[in-house]
């Protein structure tokens, strides 16, 4: 190999090492460093000088070419991973990973969870565990009453768990033995936490139970119980060296068989052993099997801060509900490498970084079969690194099949900034093209945005051109619903494209060398060691093409968590492309196929990867939400007359929001700040106006049965006939579905018109409205609205004595209904209605409306 001759500040590398050599000369002949005051501060000054020649040559070379020095420093300092593992390669110990017993059948697979505060901070590691791993839950501050445990015959939740176990040693008596015969009754298992106080107790026992502590201990060396048919998720065998975090653990001591120790742990400590000079092991989590009160039950002797906890915690709730809060041991498992070709000149991939990348991969394609890394690309830089880097491209492309590929943009450029469908589409065209010229697979189906722009919020420009290009059927974001929290990433599908969540694994674009990573590499080892591979069903991870030259951190850190999941876990990982990921994704969690749209005005990471012509002032400011037939139509026709409301208060109007069951949630995520108005009238009128408005327009069962036969429609009826009966009586259990709003908005983002008042003077309901709204200029109805007695309500004033009304739709008069449907009515919504009257009055609501007042006093006669 001949010598790199290319110019460092101006001057070729030849000449800069002959004059290093002559300087060195010089210096060797004229300054003899010999230990006398005289010469010693002229050799320091030499020295100096020659360090910082030196530096600015090693500087300078390293910036456009590799050197044996700069790849000895890296080399030095690139971490290997360390995984120890006796049990890797060895037998499987044997272990019960079925929890399922009939007993599951008792009650729903939901947690209770007891908290000390709502801010306590295991409460809510404890929360985000479950959110996480997508188990339902319910959370309620220890106090003197307790929650509903049952519903009809069968318990509400599959196991009890109390952040401080204490909290349930000194419940009252009451409570203690309802929520003891709860457990008993429905076979419901309990978890409890002893949290640390500043007394320390040695050998107390806890209150009612053969089972002694000793409390604020420093513990190293945790190990699991082999035999213990709690283990499912978790694999015993090996023992997790070093010191546990905290210096406040507690141990346990028993003196019953009901007791078996889950995981023990050494004393971390000046503690003397034994005589026999033998350290014995002291019990931290223990299960008792029920033999002393029939309630089986786990007891942690620390929180979720050592990982294994939050293992063993998972394992409880599996065993606990008899198999109804189980995890899939199956996880699927990705690594996308974004930007394969996009960096900085001395941050890309040299042949020995690709050579290191084809190597490690090898190695993992051993503990996952067909496990590939997925690169990503944006063809525009291909080629734009110094002389190695460009051979570390040359070197990807000659291992073309060893890798599967995606897309990018062929300019990296963010697809929300387009607003051109053919600019944005000939962009897409570029980097086919390059992959097509390159022997680059096109045929994936997975394309990812960069920065995720334009994938949510969703630009739909990019879905379409996506389709028309490359026909993706896939693609990934970190956006959805929000950045952070990462447990809260979920997927959606648009446009019958895939969206899957993409998680980080801790490594970023900047995050290049181990001594640069934040936190260091304790923290990075923390993320690898019982991070969110344990706690979701499918991931692909988003790495960056700089995390794998460098200090390698990407190699590190995957073959490092794929070891210490085989070390530890039962998981069995496989791997798959973007398309089967999706599938297999949305097979498991189909309620998430179809999105819930939040208001990107509300994250300021959205807004910057929103599409640029829209705009935060063009989301509604308040939602007329129904019921259908109770005026809605009216009331838009009278806020549209409000100059303020048509020109700048943007508002929307749809009757059916009102009992959809998904609706208020969605309302929620997009709108939170939003207000709600809704029109109640006497429920037996609105399901009568209902059949006659159906009737009116055609419907072949309205005209083919009686309101009466509608109504009392059984189970056993066809299908159009109980969906008419469904539309009539539904919408008027108005305290249900005033409830599953008032779940998500407060009571003072709630106003209820009395549609009865609409009609008869909706001059005062406007005036109240818009005090509501808060909306000025005060806006006079007096001179707006008039009643019309031909049509029998009021109508808009136009100019002179003339009024423009509703459609002919508008105020039709039907028959009366049938007594006996009436009576009917008034009996089947007693329950609602009074349920609606106390909702009301717990808003602060005084007026109950008169046909509700009505409607209650007829029912009971």
């Amino acid at each position: 190999m001949g010598e790199d001759t290319r110019p460092l500040l101006g001057v070729p590398k030849i000449r800069i090492v002959r004059t290093v050599h002559k300087f060195l000369r010089k210096f060797r002949k004229k300054n003899h460093c010999v230990y006398k005051a005289s010469t010693l501060k002229k050799c320091v000054v030499a020295i100096i000088l020659l360090s910082i020649v030196l530096i600015i040559i090693y500087s300078q070379y390293i910036g456009h070419s590799p050197s044996y020095l700069t790849g000895f420093i890296q080399r030095s300092t690139r971490p290997e991973p360390n995984i120890r593992c006796g049990v890797m390669n060895g037998p499987r110990i044997p272990q019960n990973h079925d929890h399922k017993t009939e007993a599951r059948l008792r009650s729903y697979p939901k947690v209770l969870v007891f908290v000390e505060t709502m801010y306590s901070k295991l409460g809510r590691d404890i929360a985000e565990l479950l959110v996480h791993t997508r188990i339902k839950y319910k959370v309620e501050v220890a106090g003197k009453s307790l929650p509903v445990l049952t519903n009809l015959d069968k318990g509400r939740y599959g196991v009890i768990v109390f952040e401080n176990f204490n909290k349930y040693l000194q419940m009252d008596k009451w409570n203690r033995e309802l929520l003891d015969k709860y457990c008993r009754e429905y076979y419901v298992g309990m978890i409890g936490f002893i949290t640390p106080e500043e007394e320390t107790y040695v050998g107390s026992q806890l209150k009612g139970f053969p089972l002694f502590i000793h409390t604020n201990l420093k513990l190293k060396d945790a190990a699991l119980n082999a035999a213990s048919q709690i283990l499912r998720l978790t694999r015993a065998g090996e023992t997790a060296w070093g010191d546990l975090p905290g210096n406040d653990w507690t141990v346990f001591q028993a003196n019953h068989s009901t007791y078996e120790p889950l995981e023990w742990a050494h004393r971390n400590d000046d503690y003397q052993p034994t005589e026999s000079n033998v350290r014995t092991p002291l019990p931290t989590v223990i299960q008792d099997h029920g033999l002393f009160d029939n309630i089986q039950r786990v007891i942690f002797g620390s929180g979720l801060k050592f990982w294994l906890h939050r293992l063993l915690f998972l394992d409880s709730l599996s065993y606990l509900s008899h198999g109804q809060l189980s995890l899939s041991l199956d996880r699927m498992f990705l690594v996308d490498i974004d930007d394969i070709f996009v960096g900085e000149v001395g941050t890309r991939l040299r042949p020995e970084d690709v050579k290191a990348l084809i190597a490690t991969q090898a190695r993992i394609q051993a503990m996952i079969p067909r496990f590939k890394f997925n690169l990503g690309f944006s063809g525009k830089y291909f080629h734009h690194g110094n002389r190695e880097e460009d051979k570390g491209d040359d070197l990807i492309l000659e291992n073309i099949d060893k890798f599967m590929w995606f897309s990018h943009m062929w300019n990296h450029q963010q697809p929300h900034l387009y607003d051109n469908l053919t600019v944005l589409m000939d962009d897409m065209m570029l980097n086919k093209n390059f992959a097509k010229m390159k022997g680059i697979p096109v045929d994936s189906g997975y394309s990812v945005a960069p920065h995720h722009s334009g994938v949510y919020p969703v630009h739909e420009l990019l879905y379409t051109a996506w389709k028309k290009v490359w026909n993706i059927r896939v693609t990934s974001t970190e956006e959805y619903p929000h950045l952070r929290p990462a447990r809260l990433r979920r997927g959606f599908i648009h446009k019958n494209i895939m969206v899957l969540p993409r998680q980080t694994c801790g490594l970023f674009t900047h995050t290049m060398l181990i001594d640069k990573y934040p936190g260091g590499r304790e923290k990075l080892d923390e993320s690898i060691q019982g991070g969110e591979l344990f706690q979701t069903i499918i991931n692909i991870f988003m790495t960056h093409m700089s995390n794998y030259g460098n200090d390698r951190l990407g190699l590190y850190t995957f073959e490092s968590v794929i070891k210490f999941i085989q070390c530890w876990t039962n998981i069995k990982l496989s791997s798959a492309p973007p398309l089967q990921l999706a599938e297999t994704y949305f097979k498991f969690y189909p309620g998430e196929s179809d999105p819930v749209w939040g208001n990107p005005c509300d994250d300021s990471r959205h807004q910057k990867i929103w599409s640029k012509n829209k705009s935060c002032d063009s989301l509604p400011k308040f939602l007329v939400i129904g019921p259908q037939k109770t005026g809605t139509t009216a009331l838009y026709t009278f806020l549209s007359l409000h100059p303020a409301i048509a020109t700048h208060y943007y508002f929307e109007k749809s009757a059916t929001y009102f009992d959809g069951e998904l609706v208020p949630k969605r309302v929620h995520a997009l709108l939170p700040h939003a207000k709600l108005i809704t029109i109640l009238i006497s429920p037996a009128k609105r399901a009568y106006s209902w059949y006659q408005h159906t009737k009116a327009h055609g419907d072949v069962i309205a005209n083919n049965y009686s309101f009466h036969q509608v109504i009392t429609a059984s189970d056993t009826a066809p299908k159009p006939l109980r969906d008419l009966r469904n539309r009539c009586l539904n919408p008027g259990k108005y305290a249900q579905h005033l409830e599953r709003w008032l779940t998500f908005f407060s009571p003072q983002s709630l106003h209820i018109i009395d549609g009865e008042e609409l009609k008869s003077n909706p001059v005062e309901v406007m005036n109240e409205m818009q005090k509501f709204l808060k909306i000025t200029p005060f806006f006079n109805y007096t001179d707006h609205l008039r009643f019309d007695p031909k049509k029998g309500f009021y109508c808009q004033v136009i100019s002179g004595d003339h009024t423009k009304c509703l459609g002919r739709s508008k105020g039709r008069q039907y028959p009366p209904m049938e007594e006996k449907s009436l009576k009917l009515l008034q009996r089947y919504y007693l329950s609602h209605n009074t349920a609606l009257v106390k909702l009301m009055k717990r808003i602060g609501i005084r007026n109950i409306p008169n046909w509700l007042k009505d409607d209650l006093s007829d029912s009971s006669t």
